[in-house]
């Protein structure tokens, strides 16, 4: 029994770094479709950029995030031995919706897919007392929250940028704040890597916690995360960063609105402190949120009409789905384990 536990739980980590992977993948995008779409770098030398900073971000702002994702589901409510099925099913729930939306071409979350679908698991394994739902409110706070501070902070940035530029003829602001978004961009791919491959270990933590990892006297409610686990963690989802999503960066870098790289570079900085702040406290956002959200704001200081609204309403019908259709696919996930009598 302990054998089949033991591989059981590599497989599953094994499936939660494909999900890192996959996450640097669909959102990859975020990182360089603001430098590609305004020709600083090319697709190729943008993808290798940003995941050099997602890997090194490693040694950036602890595992805040880490701690607020394993705290999703009671791990003292679920018995030790239906936890690894649990996180499968989140994981499922996840990968599944990754995959849907990545196809359809649209930036949604990775972060919130996971959340949806470990919620989606442990409902379906032992009710919704099993979820922490202050956690939960909280996320779901910040998720709205999220984007319309990276929005506001976008778009006054952009105006006092504007403002100091504006006796600078344009080639020569051109050539200063290419060289500046190549800054901006290494904070965003910086921000984006601190804040999503946490996520992960936020995963694998309970999953190490299921089988004693951490000994008798642990407190469930706040896990330490092994450096090899961090490190494994940013690993993957700079390796999935590097491989791209090409998909997703056409809309994300010319679906919204045209890009210059003073716009690049004022979303890209306005996304990055939005982004590092919420990590720092320890809240799971979502990168895409913000990124699309700070590429509207600089948008709508050219005019409301430059912005593609039409787009951005796919966007958002996606974010508001993200959660339901995710926490959906992981109770069906771990429902059929439970009819096939494997959990």
């Amino acid at each position: 029994m302990l054998d089949f536990t033991l591989i059981l739980i590599v497989g599953i980590i094994i499936i939660a770094l494909f999900f890192d992977f996959t996450n640097g993948f669909h959102d990859s995008a975020n990182s360089i479709s603001t430098v590609v779409s305004t020709k600083v770098l090319s697709p190729r030398d943008a993808v290798i950029f940003a995941a050099f900073f997602n890997f090194i971000a490693a040694f950036g702002f602890g595992v805040a995030v880490a701690s607020t994702i394993s705290k999703i589901i009671k791990l003292d409510f679920i018995d030790t031995s239906v936890i690894p099925f649990v996180v499968l099913c989140g994981l499922i729930g996840a990968i599944v919706w990754n995959v849907i939306t990545w196809y359809s071409g649209l930036p949604t979350s990775s972060s919130h897919a996971l959340i949806g679908g470990l919620m989606g698991g442990g409902i379906a394994a032992a009710g919704v007392a099993a979820i922490k739902i202050s956690t939960v409110q909280t996320i779901v706070i910040f998720m709205v929250l999220s984007p319309i501070v990276g929005f506001v902070i976008s778009l006054l940035f952009m105006t006092v940028v504007l403002r100091f530029s504006r006796d600078t003829a344009r080639p020569v602001a051109e050539r200063y704040f290419k060289r500046l978004q190549l800054l901006s961009a290494a904070a965003y791919s910086f921000s984006h890597g601190t804040n999503d491959a946490q996520k992960t270990m936020g995963i694998i933590t309970p999953l190490l916690f299921s089988i004693g990892y951490f000994g008798a006297g642990v407190d469930p409610n706040h896990l330490p995360v092994p450096i090899w686990v961090i490190l494994i963690a940013h690993a993957a989802i700079a390796l999935g960063t590097l491989f791209g999503g090409w998909r997703i960066v056409k809309t994300m870098g010319y679906g919204i609105t045209r890009l210059r790289p003073i716009h690049g570079f004022t979303a890209e900085t306005a996304g990055a402190a939005t982004i590092i702040g919420a990590s720092a406290v320890g809240i799971p956002v979502s990168t895409t949120h913000i990124i699309s959200s700070s590429i509207m704001g600089v948008g709508v200081t050219k005019g409301v009409k430059f912005v593609k609204w039409g787009v951005a309403r796919r966007i958002v019908t996606a974010w508001i789905l993200t959660i339901p259709l995710s926490a959906l696919i992981g109770f069906l996930a771990f429902s059929a384990l439970h009819l096939a009598r494997l959990v």
